[in-house]
């Protein structure tokens, strides 16, 4: 098992698959691919893995889930820097998620348990509905989940961080993110596209398409651009956090 706030690799391939939702036979088929990095040799020559290859597996499962091959996910993969953190890992993901439709889908109990590394508590299911990773059904023991979040969700499991926090910082992200998407809507549809394109683009089927085209190109960029500028934003404040305790 991982030790908690540890980032040593101390997961053996079985506990990395169930951690990932895959089998054993997929992480060393990806890792003979150099989709993976290789594990940390231990006693008795046993192959320890860690954070990084939770989320370099999760990544691989997204870049999957919008139809990519594993020759194109290699290309992908390869032009990454190698020493790219966790974090850095989990900004490409959400990435890379921001491209597709939501898509829930339903897990047991069991498979949460495996995916956790551990069996869930009830305020561990609470945490993640509150980040909104998952979702009760009437069966106790099944769950809609969202892919795109579970992940996230099952990282911060672990943060000495209490469940009413959580439901406050999840309600200041979807609070601001919401904001920007409006003003960013507005600044597209009044200023971007305005009263010229809506004549040039005629009416009807022709006048839709026109404007989905548009949403295309431009979603991927303000996603990225939004990442990159809280992802700065955060490093100031904490940077500013760090020389209180400094001083």
């Amino acid at each position: 098992m991982t030790t908690p706030g540890t980032e040593e690799p101390t997961l053996t391939v079985d506990e990395l698959a169930a951690r990932a939702g895959v089998t054993v036979r997929t992480v060393r088929f990806y890792s003979t691919r150099g989709l993976l990095p290789p594990p940390v040799i231990g006693p008795r020559r046993v192959g320890h893995y860690g954070s990084e290859h939770l989320s370099r597996l999760a990544l691989i499962e997204q870049l999957q889930r919008h139809g990519m091959t594993l020759s194109a996910i290699e290309r992908y993969l390869s032009q990454l820097p190698p020493d790219l953190s966790e974090d850095d890992l989990a900004i490409h993901r959400a990435l890379v998620a921001s491209w597709g439709p939501d898509a829930p889908e339903e897990a047991t109990r069991e498979q949460l348990d495996r995916r956790a590394g551990r069996e869930l508590t009830e305020e561990d299911i609470d945490r993640l509905a509150a980040l909104d990773a998952l979702e009760r059904t009437d069966d106790p023991d099944r769950f809609r989940i969202d892919p795109k979040v579970l992940h996230l969700g099952l990282r911060l499991l672990e943060a000495p961080i209490e469940l009413e926090s959580i439901r406050t910082a999840h309600a200041v992200v979807l609070e601001h993110t919401r904001s920007a998407a409006r003003e960013l809507s507005r600044l597209f549809r009044d200023e971007v596209w305005g009263p010229e394109r809506d004549h040039e683009s005629g009416s009807g089927p022709e006048r839709m398409q026109a404007k989905k085209s548009l949403s295309a190109h431009m979603q991927p960029l303000v996603v990225e651009a939004l990442v990159i500028a809280f992802q700065r934003s955060m490093k100031q404040e904490l940077r500013a956090w760090y020389g209180q305790d400094a001083d």
